[in-house]
């Protein structure tokens, strides 16, 4: 072979190599809003041009549901921004490949498994908050609530909407929380006395939010960051965070047992909580796993990150079917259809 042949052979080899590497594909089930993925992709790939991310995306229940169906034959690589209380479910079903991310330690504790290497790293927390339409409520003569409970009173009837917590994990991190905060007893109780003042449960937990800022509710109950989002965007509302303390989950990620693409999904896995991943994240979150990176959120309601709970994750997660069962049981016939 003449040195000219050699040096084609050689690129014709790099060539098919790098061709072989850009197709490396990853099929990621997420639950993160439909708005940031297509950013949070193009961030991934600036670092890492060499892997696709194939998104498949809907609602918390839905993705979890979904994994759980194909729990004995995954079709998912990795899970990149789906509940921990869901997380969770799956660890305990042997679902997860245990994996410790570059530069997890850094993270602060309550967004990690506890277990070595962990099954599942956060990365962001979702607060509960009261997205609160000033507009309307002016027209019917609403006060502004100031915690959970005044929104049982009478004057809220058919006025409140809320995400449903079978589809919906901001939906779960309410109901979950309530029944940490005041009891089993108290907290169905408390749950009770809302569903009366419910004009509908959404599947999605941005929903409420969105209906309060378009004045189809005046009390949107959601998360803290879409409230503030809305906010910014001109929406008369105010970000209400209850007195009795806020429910919050994270958004987490975990590499799916079983998966061809491990190590593809390593990679994915370390620059999601990198400072480069993070900043992303802080344009749809308040509240980073990373110390020192988030920049003050415009419109973000004082006391949301002082409010969170002690938030009992396995507790939750253990419970999570008795919870929806009995949610569903009690609540179901005021939820929007599902489409």
């Amino acid at each position: 072979m003449t040195g000219k042949s050699l040096l084609l052979s050689s690129a014709i080899l790099a060539l098919t190599a790098l061709s072989a590497q850009a197709q490396t594909e990853l099929t990621v089930y997420t639950a993160f809003e439909a708005d940031l993925l297509e950013r949070y992709a193009a961030a991934f790939n600036a670092a890492h041009p060499d892997i696709t991310i194939n998104w498949v995306r809907d609602s918390t229940g839905v993705v979890t549901a979904k994994l759980l169906a194909e729990k004995n034959n995954p079709k998912a690589d990795v899970v990149w921004g789906l509940a921990a209380t869901s997380l969770l479910v799956l660890k305990t079903e042997g679902m997860l490949e245990p994996y410790a991310p570059k530069g997890v330690e850094a993270l602060d504790t309550r967004f990690v498994d506890s277990d070595s290497p962990p099954a599942w790293v956060g990365v962001d927390a979702w607060i509960a908050a009261i997205c609160f339409n000033t507009v309307e409520a002016e027209k019917l003569g609403l006060p502004a609530p100031t915690s959970w409970e005044d929104l049982t009173k009478p004057e809220y009837a058919g006025h409140v909407v809320m995400p449903n917590p079978a589809s919906s994990g901001t939906g779960f991190l309410d109901v979950s929380a309530w029944l940490q905060m005041f009891g089993e007893e108290k907290g169905w109780d408390y749950m009770d006395r809302l569903h009366q003042n419910v004009a509908a449960y959404t599947h999605s937990g941005s929903k409420p939010c969105k209906m309060a800022a378009a004045g189809e509710t005046p009390v949107g109950v959601s998360f803290e960051f879409r409230g503030a989002s809305a906010k910014t965007d001109g929406a008369p509302i105010e970000v209400i965070t209850p007195s009795e303390g806020l429910g919050w989950d994270m958004e987490a990620n975990a590499i799916i047992a079983g998966t061809p693409n491990l190590e593809a999904a390593q990679v994915l896995m370390d620059w999601a909580i990198t400072a480069d991943a993070m900043a992303q994240y802080n344009e749809g979150f308040g509240v980073l796993a990373l110390p020192g990176v988030a920049k003050p959120v415009p419109n973000y309601p004082e006391g949301a990150e002082a409010g969170m709970i002690k938030n009992d994750f396995e507790w939750a997660a253990n419970h999570r079917a008795a919870i929806l069962e009995e949610w569903s049981k009690r609540y179901d016939n005021k939820s929007e259809p599902k489409t």
